[in-house]
C-alpha cells in the first residue's frame, strides 16, 4: 500500500482539544445539544471549502472524464454488456423550478456530488435548489430487440429522469440503487439526450446520514446529486430482473429466488443454476422463476475474516433449448448467531464458533469527493488497512456504501454492521420514508456474506417504533443479527445491547439472550501538520504524537480483551478509520495519506487472544453450533485416526451425529448405523492450557485420538455430556496451530449419538 509513516508527527499547538471528563459524549438525538458541546470544547473555524484550497487524496490526479468508475458497478449479478455513462455533463442550477433550463452552466464530473471538488463544481445547494444534469448518448446497434435499462447506483435525494423530452419516472432515496425502462423512449441510430433533475433537502426530513449544509463537529458537508455510476444495459425481453442468495451452511446448500420479467401463466421458463469453487463444480439445480430452488452443494467451505471463501454462480434463464438470459454471481456459506458460551455469557458466533469482532467505525467520507470515493482502487485501500490492522469488522456508519464496497469486504473477510441512514423522522411522512429506504438497503445488500448485523438507530437520533422495526426487520432477513439502537436508547430487543463510551472501553450490562457489544469508543486525536482539512482539530482525547497514540491504542485494547473474559464484551469498534474534516480521530488522515499508528503493535494487539480460562471451551461441540466432521460409516483403512491420514472423500456434515429420540443428543446429522468414523481439523493458539479436557456424550462405545494418540476409550453409554481428564500422552499431542481430532463410534442397541469437543482448564503451558 503506497502509504507513509511520519517519524514522531505532533499535534500543532492547541490543534486538538481534549475532553477531559472521559465520559461519553452526549445524547445528540437533538443537534443543538452536540453543537453547545463543541462550543466549548473544540469551536470550529475556518472550515476549508472544495473550491478554495481542496484536500485531495492520491487518487485524485488519476481521475478523468474518461477513466472515472470505469469498472462494473453490480459485482453480485453481472452481465457482459453494458454502458458506462459516467464522465462529464452539462449541469444548471435553478430555483424551484420543474422546467429544465433553456442553458446550462458548466460541466460536472459524474458521479461526484456537486458540493465535491472532484466534480469540478464545489456548489453548495440550498433547500430550495434544483440541480439539472444533462448528457447525450447512443444506444449500440446491436442491443435493438431488448429492452433498455437505465441504472442510478445512488443520487441524494429526489430525483426525476426525462429522456428524449420524456418523463421517465422519479425516485425517492438517497442511498439506494434504481433502474427505469426507458426502450420505448431510446431513438436507435443517434444521439439520445437524458436530462436528470435532483432535489436535496438535506436537512429534512429524509435519511441523510452525517450529511449538514453547515458541517460543523460530527457533521460533514452534504453529497447532493449524482454520487454513484450511471449505466446503461440491455436486458433480454424476459429477461432476469433479480437474484434473492440465501447460502444454507447447515443444509450444505444454497437457497435461491429468481425473479424474471415473465407473466404469471408462463409456465415453459426454466431457471438452470451451476455453482463452482475454484473452478471446480460444486452444485447444480433447476427451477422455476419465483420459487426456491435448492442447489446441493457437494462440498463445504465456510465464509469467515480469516478464510473468505466465495463460489461462483452462473444463473440461466430458458425457454427450452434456448438460453435467454445469463448472469454470473457468488456467494458465502456462513451463519452468526448468539449462543451461550460455557461461562453463560453471549457471545457472537460465526459459523457456529464464538468470534470476538474487533474493528472499526467507517463514516465513507472523503475530502476531495465527499460520499464518492476518488476510485474503486482508493475505496479498497480504506478496507485493505482495517485487515493490514489485524481487525476483522467495519461499522459502516449511518451511510450506504456502493455495491462494489461489500464486493471487497466480502473477498477480504470484513465483518460489517451496517447502519441505516439516520434521519429526522420527525413527521409520518418521514418517518414511512426511513422505513422504505431501510428494506431497500436490506433488500439490496442481503446477498452478501459480510453484512452480518442490521443497526436501525444511533444514539437516539429519530428513533421510532423501535421495537415494531426490530421484529420487521428479523422477519424479512433472519439471516443477520439486529442492533435495536447503537448507543444509550437501547429499547431491550433485537439480539446485542449496544453501549458508547469515550475514550475508555467500557461493556454495558450482560444479559441472559443478548450479547454485549461496545459500538463506539476511542476516539482518540491525533492532527498532522500538513494533513488537516481545517485549521482547528477536536478528538474525545488529545495526543502528542504517533508513539502515544499507539500507546493508548493498544492499552485500550489490552482493556477489551480483559472486558472479553471478565465482563463477557463480544465486540468492540474503534473511532474510527480516517480522519474527517475537523475531526481528527482517524487512524489515517483524512486524504488517506499518513497512518498514524505502529501497524505491527496494533496489529498484534488487536490480533491478541487472551489465555483460556478454566472451563472454556477450547474445541467446541454441538451444544455450540454447528461444527463440520469428516465422516464414514465404511470400515477405513488403517491409519485413519493420524494427522496425515487423506479423509477428501469421507463426506462432510456437521456434529452430532445420531438419532433425534437419544436422550441429551444435539442430533444435525442423522446416523443409524452400527459404525461410525469421524474426523475433525482445529486450531491451537499458544499458550496452549496446561490441562485439557475432553467432553464428550457417546453412545455406544468409543474412541477419541488426539493427533493420533489415544486420548480416550470408553464403554458404554452416557445421557448427556460429560467431562473426562486427558491423558497426558494426548494432552502432549497437541500443538499450536493445526491439530486432528478422530472418533470411532460403535453402535448395538437402542438410542445411539457421538459428539464431542475439548475443554481448557489450568495453567497454560
Amino acid at each position: 500500500m503506497r502509504i507513509r509513516h511520519p517519524r514522531r508527527v505532533p499535534a500543532a499547538a492547541g490543534s486538538v482539544k481534549i475532553r477531559e471528563n472521559g465520559g461519553n459524549r452526549p445524547k445528540p438525538g437533538l443537534r443543538a445539544a452536540w453543537i453547545l458541546l463543541l462550543a466549548f470544547a473544540a469551536p470550529v473555524v475556518g472550515i476549508r471549502t472544495t473550491s478554495a484550497a481542496p484536500m485531495l487524496t492520491r487518487w485524485a490526479a488519476e481521475v478523468s472524464p474518461t477513466n472515472v468508475w470505469p469498472e462494473y458497478p453490480r459485482p453480485q449479478m453481472v452481465r457482459e454488456r453494458w454502458l458506462n455513462l459516467n464522465g462529464h455533463w452539462d449541469y444548471a442550477v435553478t430555483s424551484n423550478s420543474r422546467q429544465a433550463p433553456a442553458q446550462f452552466e458548466g460541466r460536472i464530473l459524474v458521479p461526484f456530488p456537486i458540493e465535491s471538488h472532484l466534480s469540478g463544481v464545489g456548489r453548495r445547494i440550498t433547500e430550495h435548489d434544483v440541480i439539472w444534469y444533462r448528457r447525450h448518448f447512443t444506444v449500440p446497434s446491436d442491443w435493438r430487440g431488448q429492452s433498455i435499462r437505465l441504472h442510478f447506483g445512488a443520487v441524494d435525494w429526489e430525483t426525476t429522469v426525462f429522456v428524449n423530452g420524456r418523463e421517465i419516472g422519479s425516485h425517492r432515496g438517497g442511498y439506494d440503487a434504481f433502474t427505469f425502462d426507458i426502450t420505448s423512449a431510446v431513438k436507435w441510430g443517434g444521439p439520445n439526450e437524458l436530462v436528470v433533475s435532483v432535489k436535496d433537502p438535506t436537512e429534512g426530513d429524509q435519511p441523510r446520514g452525517k450529511q449538514s449544509r453547515k458541517p460543523e463537529g460530527i457533521f460533514y458537508l452534504s453529497s447532493s446529486g449524482i454520487w454513484q455510476t450511471v449505466w446503461l444495459e440491455p436486458v433480454p425481453v424476459g429477461g432476469i430482473q433479480t437474484l434473492h442468495l440465501r447460502p444454507d451452511l447447515a443444509a450444505q446448500a444454497l437457497r435461491l429466488r429468481v425473479m424474471a420479467n415473465i407473466p404469471a401463466t408462463d409456465d415453459e421458463t426454466v431457471v438452470d443454476c451451476v455453482a463452482s469453487f475454484e473452478g471446480r463444480d460444486a452444485g447444480r439445480a433447476s427451477g422455476r422463476p419465483g420459487t426456491d430452488i435448492i442447489v446441493p452443494l457437494q462440498f463445504v467451505n465456510p465464509w469467515s475474516p480469516d478464510s473468505p471463501a466465495l463460489y461462483d454462480l452462473v444463473v440461466s434463464l430458458r425457454r427450452g433449448t434456448q438460453t435467454v438470459d445469463r448472469v454470473t454471481s457468488y456467494f458465502g456459506l456462513r451463519e452468526i448467531r448468539v449462543a451461550t458460551d460455557a461461562d453463560g455469557y453471549q457471545r457472537l458466533c460465526l459459523n457456529g464458533k464464538p468470534l470476538f469482532q474487533i474493528g472499526v467505525l467507517d463514516q465513507g467520507f472523503w475530502p476531495d469527493g465527499l460520499y464518492t470515493p476518488p476510485s474503486d482502487e482508493a475505496m479498497r485501500f480504506d478496507l485493505e488497512v482495517v485487515k493490514r490492522l489485524g481487525m476483522n469488522l467495519i461499522r459502516k456508519h449511518v451511510k450506504v456504501e456502493p455495491a462494489r464496497w461489500y464486493y471487497w469486504a466480502d473477498r477480504m473477510g470484513l465483518l460489517v454492521w451496517q447502519d441505516m441512514p439516520s434521519g429526522n423522522n420527525t413527521t409520518p411522512e418521514g418517518r414511512r420514508q426511513f422505513e422504505s429506504e431501510l428494506h431497500r438497503m436490506m433488500e439490496q445488500l442481503s446477498n452478501h456474506p459480510s453484512v452480518v448485523m442490521w443497526v436501525l438507530f444511533n444514539e437516539g437520533w429519530g428513533q421510532f417504533d423501535t421495537e415494531r422495526l426490530v421484529r420487521a426487520v428479523k422477519l424479512s432477513d433472519p439471516t443477520r443479527l439486529v442492533n435495536n439502537a447503537s448507543g444509550w436508547t437501547d429499547a431491550r430487543v433485537g439480539d446485542v445491547i449496544d453501549l458508547h463510551s469515550y475514550p475508555d472501553p467500557l461493556t454495558p450490562a450482560t444479559e441472559s439472550s443478548r450479547a454485549s457489544v461496545l459500538g463506539e469508543f476511542g476516539g482518540l486525536g491525533l492532527a498532522v501538520e500538513g494533513h488537516k482539512w481545517s485549521d482547528r482539530t477536536w478528538g474525545y482525547q488529545g495526543v502528542e504524537n504517533m508513539e502515544t497514540l499507539t500507546e493508548r491504542y493498544c492499552a485500550m485494547i489490552d482493556k477489551v480483551w480483559s472486558l472479553q473474559k471478565s465482563s463477557g464484551l463480544a465486540a468492540a469498534v474503534y473511532t474510527q478509520l480516517t480522519d474527517v474534516e475537523t475531526e481528527c480521530n482517524g487512524f489515517l488522515t483524512y486524504d488517506r495519506e499518513v497512518l498514524k499508528v505502529d501497524v505491527d503493535r496494533v496489529h498484534e494487539v488487536n490480533s491478541r487472544h487472551p489465555p483460556m480460562e478454566a472451563g472454556a471451551m477450547l474445541v467446541p461441540n454441538a451444544q455450540s453450533g454447528l461444527f463440520f466432521w469428516r465422516y464414514t460409516i465404511a470400515r477405513p483403512s488403517d491409519g485413519w485416526m493420524l494427522p496425515d491420514f487423506d479423509a477428501s472423500d469421507w463426506k462432510q456434515a456437521p456434529g452430532g451425529f445420531g438419532t433425534r429420540e437419544t436422550p441429551g443428543a444435539h442430533v444435525n446429522t442423522e446416523w443409524n448405523s452400527i459404525d461410525i468414523w469421524l474426523r475433525r481439523e482445529f486450531t491451537l493458539r499458544a499458550p496452549i492450557p496446561r490441562k485439557l479436557s475432553l467432553i464428550i456424550h457417546h453412545d455406544e462405545d468409543a474412541e477419541v485420538y488426539l493427533n493420533g494418540v489415544l486420548a480416550a476409550r470408553l464403554s458404554g453409554f452416557t445421557v448427556g455430556y460429560k467431562v473426562i481428564e486427558l491423558t497426558e500422552e494426548a494432552q502432549a499431542a497437541l500443538r499450536p496451530g493445526t491439530n486432528w481430532i478422530a472418533i470411532h463410534c460403535h453402535q448395538t442397541r437402542g438410542g445411539q449419538y457421538i459428539d464431542a469437543g475439548l475443554l481448557a482448564g489450568g495453567e497454560a503451558r
